[in-house]
């Protein structure tokens, strides 16, 4: 067998491994959105349902996560939390790569005042600790969901507005575009067909990346009271309560953190490999 035929086979060999990998972790994903969205259907308790006299319970074949304060299910609360955890951050994502891809794509097409003045806006936000910065506009607007969500959405688009600039910048003086420019094709034509198809891998890879990233921050404002409402189930939220009762009720803080932990590994995982399936290395490999 020749170096090329075995280097063509560690190729495919490479390649079947990220394809299975991949398979797993969407279906991991796709396993926690269903539980997600049917999370009022998989409680086994109400999750508000308050029983002074289970309390504090510990793990148990009743309450397989243990009670809490107020003698809540964790389980329940837990699952419930999940709908408010993750789809808060999934819409978070979806907003700011939106907003971000629109912008870097205008400003790397068009150039001029409008890209100078709009990236140093973004240099403005980025100059800041994201957390850091979050804080003050969430604290700003007060509290709850949406607003935490709209302060983590200030701080989280300029990142993917430099990625799409600078994509867009690197695509748009490539010869197949001056073939287009040539052809006829009008501006929103060659944006959207061309531009956008182009740098959309590269967007979506790090659009995933970004959702454990947001899962964890809106977690976090949600750990200082600046998330959701009490008595809504949110998992920042939840390891907040149990905070002060780590060493007589660890299980309050434990299932929450354990769940975030888990779900942020999943969609770091997923992120990882989708971004070595599309590498142009194991996609062009002959089967």
């Amino acid at each position: 067998m020749s170096e090329k035929q075995i280097t063509l086979r560690k190729q495919k060999i490479k390649k079947d491994h990220t394809k299975a990998r991949l398979i797993l972790f969407l279906s991991l994903t796709v396993l926690i959105l269903l539980a997600a969205t049917f999370a009022r259907y998989l409680c086994p308790y109400d999750p508000y349902e308050q029983d002074l006299m289970a309390a504090q319970k510990a793990p148990c074949a009743e309450h397989l996560l243990g009670t809490d304060r107020y003698g809540r299910d964790m389980l329940s609360r837990v699952l419930v939390g999940s709908t408010v955890s993750i789809y808060g951050s999934l819409f978070l994502v979806a907003m700011v790569t939106v907003l971000g891809t629109t912008v870097g794509i205008f400003c790397g097409w068009k150039g001029g005042k409008a890209d100078t003045i709009l990236m140093r806006i973004s240099d403005l936000f980025l100059a800041f600790p994201g957390l850091v910065f979050a804080l003050a506009v969430a604290g700003v607007l007060g509290g709850g969901i949406q607003n935490a969500v709209l302060a983590l959405a200030v701080i989280g688009w300029p990142k993917f507005a430099r990625l799409a600039r600078g994509l867009t910048m690197a695509q748009k003086d490539a010869p197949y575009m001056m073939a287009a420019r040539l052809s006829g094709s009008s501006t929103c034509k060659l944006l959207l067909k061309h531009i956008l198809p182009n740098i959309a891998g590269s967007i979506l890879v790090t659009a995933v990346l970004d959702i454990g990233t947001m899962m964890m921050e809106l977690a976090g404002l949600s750990f200082l009271g600046l998330g959701v409402k009490p008595p809504m189930a949110e998992w920042g939220s939840m390891i907040s309560d149990g905070r002060s009762m780590l060493q007589i009720a660890p299980w309050m803080s434990l299932a929450p953190g354990v769940a975030i932990f888990i779900t942020v590994m999943i969609f770091n995982l997923l992120g990882d490999t989708i971004r070595d399936y599309m590498d142009p290395r194991i996609r062009n490999t002959k089967q």
